[in-house]
């Protein structure tokens, strides 16, 4: 199991283009293979977060290998958050501090959840980065039971309105469709529903990344030929 561990943090150092770590550290990081976070496994999402931490430098003119560097070991504390008392992020940042660290680098591990205040531009790019890729859709599971009631209090926002008839929550929650009464509701009104619900929804709901809201009003006229 050890050597995987070492394996698997060396693999990680040179697919995300990690330079110089110390031994204990990269080991640390192999830990993370073998760890979640709502079912993202944290060493994959170290890597992706390293990797959207250089893109965002890049465009902010900043340091992007030292970007790199702070967003791949942002969430190294939780290889030994069960092992050591305290949070993840004032864990990470102790370890890394024994073995060398730059100060940047330590303030991103340590303030990524603003547990410490930010010191240098790196630590609200780590924020962002770890955002961006926890609510990524897809990247984290969430209990059926949770899921399930975001589903039902989508639903429950749209037929709340006057004229909606139906309400269907549909692409895993992020879209709602609705479905209006043409008798009561004039396609003037269906843009004013629309914003309407996307507002209560952001204002009543948690959720990850964006949902979108449709409207459907439909006419239908038949008659018959004798």
């Amino acid at each position: 199991m050890g050597q995987r561990i070492v394996k698997f943090g060396k693999e990680a150092c040179i697919e995300a283009n990690i330079q110089g770590l110390h031994p204990k550290i990269s080991e640390a990081m192999g830990r993370l293979h073998y760890r979640t976070s709502y079912g993202q496994n944290i060493l994959r999402h170290s890597m992706e977060v390293s990797y959207l931490c250089q893109v965002i430098a890049d465009e902010l003119g900043l340091d992007g290998e030292l970007a790199r560097r702070c967003g791949f070991l942002h969430d190294i504390g939780k290889a030994m958050d069960h092992e050591v008392e305290g949070g993840h992020p004032q864990i990470g940042m102790d370890f890394c501090k024994k073995f060398g660290e730059r100060e940047e680098v330590l303030n991103a591990i340590g303030g990524h959840h603003n547990d410490i205040p930010a010191t240098s531009p790196y630590t609200p790019i780590v924020m962002a980065a770890d955002a961006i890729s926890g609510a990524r859709p897809g990247a984290r599971r969430e209990t059926l039971e949770k899921y399930v009631r975001r589903l039902q209090q989508l639903e429950e926002i749209a037929t709340g309105h006057n004229g909606v008839k139906m309400a269907y929550a549909i692409q895993a929650g992020r879209e709602v469709r609705v479905i209006v009464d043409p008798q009561a509701v004039d396609d003037a009104n269906c843009v004013y529903i629309a914003r309407d619900i996307a507002k209560r929804v952001s204002d009543e709901m948690t959720f990850p990344g964006e949902i979108r809201v449709t409207v459907l009003r439909e006419m239908r006229t038949v008659e018959y030929a004798k």
